[in-house]
């Protein structure tokens, strides 16, 4: 008769060892590969976004968008020091509601990787959007709305490769560090040294940056 052999509970436990040990060094490494699945759609979606405002322009005189975005509209005190600009921001459409007509889809509006954030990264004002911007603004994107209050034209930056128009809400949803949840991480350095940002450039182009890149992005003169 053949008896056959069987696993001895050492062997087992051998085994779910060795799979568990696998398991742990492959699902950080799947996890990355979504998030970076996550990133690149994002990226994908801000660049049809900046074709939609080269579309826009064809129809307006080359003009960018006379729009706000979900921090104008929400906080417009950061406009304060510019009364002139801050009175106009009722009347004035969201950004993606003013290319709605250029867009094929609302989802391009939709960053994968969005979950909100509670305090804004560049001006530490509270605009809690959990659970995710999109689904509270229809939105995921921010906007360098001093281009529309200028009323500005394709060709009339000095910098174009070097000027932000169109970019992430939160640096968290890209990067290493979680979002602000209080007003004091505001001034926590190691978060933003964590945080990364989709943005669209004056001249068409877009990539993925760091928290420091955007920062001087923001400071490039229109």
């Amino acid at each position: 008769m053949y008896r056959r052999a069987a696993f001895t509970l050492i062997e087992m436990l051998v085994v779910i060892a060795i799979i568990a040990l696998l398991a742990g060094l492959l699902f950080p490494v799947f996890a990355r590969a979504r998030a970076k699945g996550r990133e690149t759609a994002c990226l994908s979606n801000i660049r049809q976004i900046g074709m939609a405002i080269m579309m826009y322009a064809e129809d307006w005189d080359e003009r960018y968008p006379f729009a706000v975005d979900p921090t104008d509209r929400y906080t417009p005190q950061i406009w304060n020091e510019y009364p002139e600009w801050q009175q106009w921001i009722p009347y004035m459409p969201m950004l993606h509601e003013a290319l709605q007509p250029y867009c094929r889809s609302m989802e391009l509006w939709h960053c994968p990787s969005d979950i909100g954030y509670v305090y804004q990264d560049f001006n530490c004002e509270l605009l809690d959007t959990t659970p995710s911007s999109y689904q509270k603004f229809g939105t995921s994107y921010v906007f360098r709305t001093e281009i529309a209050f200028r009323q500005m034209i394709l060709s009339s930056f000095q910098y174009p490769a070097e000027v932000n128009v169109i970019m992430d809400s939160s640096g968290a949803w890209h990067g290493s560090e979680g979002i602000m949840r209080t007003r004091s991480e505001c001034f926590n350095w190691n978060l933003y040294r964590g945080y990364r940002y989709n943005v669209l450039f004056g001249d068409g182009h877009a990539k993925n940056i760091t928290y420091f890149d955007l920062d001087r992005a923001w400071s490039v003169p229109l």
